[in-house]
């Protein structure tokens, strides 16, 4: 009889354990619908990227998945919500380095450790970058834009979406890294700014070869490098920045995919696998690339080491320029 009621124990016990396990090793994604938080106003390519995932995760995962755009202050009230959710896979944030590596040295009071209280999921793509300027401007190299630059210091202007944006940070690179003083003039969205080019009034933009196309085709602006590393196969006759500024070296812009810290293992691992599937489809990639966006589908550890990389290289370019937090 103590033997029996020592198995019934042990059964009992074993009983309690499962019952208590997390919902990873027993029903996820089937207790309820995923919810992906956009953190910006529906519209932009990171609300498209996530859209697109949750199209695809919910056809693989047989689970209804929701966006949820929680627009405002950089991202960063989006972000607070899912760094605070239960790490059960079933709250997940579509983010950018606005909040998860900029915001890291821009701003005094962030709601959340942009590192400690996320689980990395994927970076999923990032957009083609380009050296774009006034189709007036009288030069048509990189090279001869420093020399302009140089004989007419503080006369070339170039647009942003904002003070500590990424391209506000990617000017500032480029004016160290060519030695030479451009006026930076900060906007609300990257629209303006380019409309501005195309009109003259300013003169230069780092910004999104898919946002210039349409200038470019108008023949109201003209693009003097790539800011990749590498010639982009699309425009293969315009040089990447870097063959004439070798030390040039702009932190990635992806677009990426968190979870709350702590997530579990196992889903940590089937919703990573299910993304990079998902963003690796050929047609999927096809329609990515036809957007001037260069698909980096990488894994949790990469991705984790390209935001830790861009934080120390935003960090650096925010102390050279001075830019205080706010």
């Amino acid at each position: 009889m103590r033997t029996i009621r020592a198995i019934a124990a042990i059964l009992c016990g074993l009983c309690t354990v499962a019952a208590s396990a997390p919902a990873s090793a027993q029903s996820w994604p089937a207790a309820k619908p995923i919810t992906i938080v956009v953190p910006v106003p529906p519209g932009p390519t990171v609300d498209m990227i996530a859209r697109l995932i949750a199209g695809k995760l919910q056809e693989s995962l047989g689970q209804t998945v929701i966006v949820d755009n929680r627009g405002g202050a950089n991202g960063t009230i989006g972000s607070s919500l899912v760094a605070h959710a239960p790490p059960d896979g079933y709250t997940l944030l579509a983010a950018t380095p606005a909040s998860h590596v900029t915001a890291v040295h821009l701003m005094k009071n962030l709601p959340f450790d942009p590192v400690k209280d996320f689980t990395p999921i994927m970076a999923a793509v990032e957009p083609v970058t380009a050296l774009v300027v006034n189709a007036d401007l009288p030069v048509n190299s990189v090279q001869e834009l420093i020399a302009y630059a140089k004989a007419n210091p503080g006369k070339l202007s170039y647009g942003s979406s904002g003070i500590g944006s990424v391209f506000h940070l990617t000017g500032e690179l480029f004016d160290r890294t060519a030695s030479v003083s451009t006026v930076h003039i900060p906007y609300r969205g990257v629209s303006q700014p380019m409309q501005d080019v195309a009109g003259g009034q300013i003169q230069l933009l780092h910004i999104s070869l898919a946002s210039a196309r349409g200038a470019l085709a108008s023949g109201k602006a003209k693009v003097l490098a790539i800011l990749e590393p590498k010639r982009y196969a699309k425009m293969p006759n315009v040089p990447s920045i870097t063959e004439i500024l070798p030390a040039f070296r702009k932190p990635s812009t992806w677009f990426g995919f968190f979870g709350p810290a702590k997530l579990p293992p196992d889903i940590l691992a089937r919703l990573s696998a299910e993304m990079r599937k998902a963003i690796t489809e050929p047609e999927t990639r096809a329609k990515l690339e036809a957007q001037d966006l260069t698909v980096i589908a990488n894994t949790p550890q990469e991705f984790a080491a390209l935001q830790k990389e861009g934080i120390e290289q935003f960090g650096a370019i925010i102390k050279a320029a001075g830019i205080q937090p706010q």
